[in-house]
This record gives C-alpha cells, sequence and structure tokens, in this order.
C-alpha cells in the first residue's frame, strides 16, 4: 500500500517511473513518441471529415438515387476492410509499384499519407452512414419544409439548417473516433512502422515494461477525458438550444434560492 500511494503522489507530479527496457523516464518516452500519433491521429481524421461528411450529405439529398446506392455499397466495403489489409495493399501498390510515396517510417508528410487513409477508411464509412441517416431525419422535419416555404435556395436550407441541425451524433462520432486514434493506433504504426504510441504500446507489453504500460493507458485515458470534454463543450455552440436551457434553469435556481 506504501509503494502504491508513492505511485500515485508520483504520478501526480508527473513521474512514473522509469522504463525497464530503455532504463528512461516513462513520460519522456510518451512525449517522444505522442507526436507521430497527434500528426497520424488528426490527418486521419481531417481526411475523414472532409470526405465523409459531404458524401453523406450529398448521399442524404439524393436519397435511393445511383448515387445513394453506390455510396452506401462503398461504405459497407470499406467497413468490412481490415485495417491491416488495406495497409498492406496501399504499400504494395503506391510504395513497392509505382514508388509515390515511402512504405514504413516518419521522416516527412508524405509518410502519413498511406497510413492515414488505411485509417480513414472504417472510419469514414461510419460517418457516412451517420449523416446520411440524421440528415434524412431533419430534412423531413416541418422547420425544413417552411425554410423552403420562405423562398430559401436549397443550398441554405441543406447546410446552414439541416446539416448544423445533424451535427450533434456527428461530432460524438468524430470526438470517440479520435480518442480511439489518439490512443494509438498499433496495427496501422506497426504495418508502417511508425514511431508512435501504438508501436510503443506493444513493444512495452511484449517486454512485460509495467511502467510503461501503466502510464501510457493513464495518458490515454486522460486524453480521452479531455477529448469527450470538449466535444461537450462544442456543443452549446453548435445547438444555442443547449446553451439558453443551461442559462434558464441557472435563473430559476438562484430565482428560487
Amino acid at each position: 500500500m506504501v509503494r502504491y500511494a508513492n505511485y500515485i503522489v508520483n504520478a501526480l507530479k508527473g513521474d512514473f517511473g522509469s522504463s525497464y527496457r530503455t532504463h528512461l523516464p516513462v513520460f519522456k518516452e510518451i512525449m517522444t513518441r505522442f507526436p507521430t500519433t497527434l500528426a497520424l491521429a488528426f490527418g486521419s481524421i481531417m481526411l475523414t471529415v472532409v470526405i465523409g461528411v459531404p458524401i453523406g450529405v450529398l448521399s442524404a439529398v439524393k436519397q435511393y438515387s445511383a448515387l445513394d446506392n453506390a455510396t452506401m455499397a462503398g461504405a459497407l466495403i470499406l467497413a468490412s476492410m481490415p485495417g491491416f489489409w488495406l495497409g498492406t495493399m496501399l504499400v504494395l501498390l503506391f510504395a513497392s509499384r509505382l514508388h509515390w510515396l515511402p512504405a514504413t517510417g516518419a521522416d516527412s508528410w508524405k509518410s502519413f499519407i498511406l497510413p492515414s487513409i488505411a485509417l480513414m477508411a472504417s472510419n469514414m464509412a461510419t460517418l457516412v452512414r451517420m449523416t446520411r441517416s440524421n440528415m434524412l431525419e431533419v430534412i423531413r422535419a416541418e422547420y425544413i419544409t417552411m425554410a423552403r416555404a420562405k423562398g430559401a435556395s436549397e443550398k441554405i436550407v441543406i447546410f446552414r439548417h439541416a446539416l448544423r441541425n445533424a451535427l450533434m451524433p456527428i461530432i460524438t462520432i468524430i470526438g470517440m473516433n479520435l480518442s480511439g486514434l489518439l490512443g494509438g493506433t498499433m496495427i496501422i504504426e506497426s504495418v508502417f512502422a511508425l514511431p508512435g504510441l501504438g508501436t510503443l504500446a506493444v513493444t512495452a507489453v511484449r517486454g512485460k515494461d509495467i511502467p510503461m504500460v501503466m502510464a501510457e493507458v493513464i495518458f490515454i485515458a486522460l486524453l480521452a477525458g479531455f477529448i469527450n470534454l470538449f466535444v461537450d463543450v462544442l456543443y452549446a455552440y453548435i445547438d444555442p438550444r443547449l446553451k439558453s436551457q443551461y442559462v434558464r434553469q441557472k435563473k430559476i435556481g438562484r430565482a428560487v434560492s
């Protein structure tokens, strides 16, 4: 119990001990690897949002069309592809055969293109389907019909009224995906030999490096908590009704007291 209490006190100070493998401070090694995982995660999320949300919106607007059917079929295929298989295929095509992009390492921004695409596939498939389903619910709402009746253009109706009200579940999915990616994409980082948190975790588990494993789990949990908190705060800016509801409850509480 004394050793456990000392560990907690030191952890609160940022000292998670030394690695059994390298004999270096654990937190220093984590922060050395974290920028690689951060760049990979944000690259993948940016591609997912920039490509997935417009495709989902377009698929909802063109419901039951050939484009909608092709989009849903493509999303199903992408969701069924294992990340390690897609990553291997990308390496064989763009690195080994065409020699356009590097296969391994993190020497330049080009090294993150293939792993970002491999990570993007399944996340984008989920985001496309989520965006489409939420947009279909919002498009059928009465205020959308009212906006069209007032003469608003279809572009304004879709992007200013419908998409904004459909963003709540979409942002939740994005936040969850970002938490998982920052937690360390072990398989993809292993395929592309990226020195990130994923490969660090695999190496620590294989070497029974207990201080490293414990510190990385705590670090990932804190990251996930901060991201979820940021998403909750972002809700109030996307949907003013939540902010007004909080202000109203606060005023009622003051009046009662």
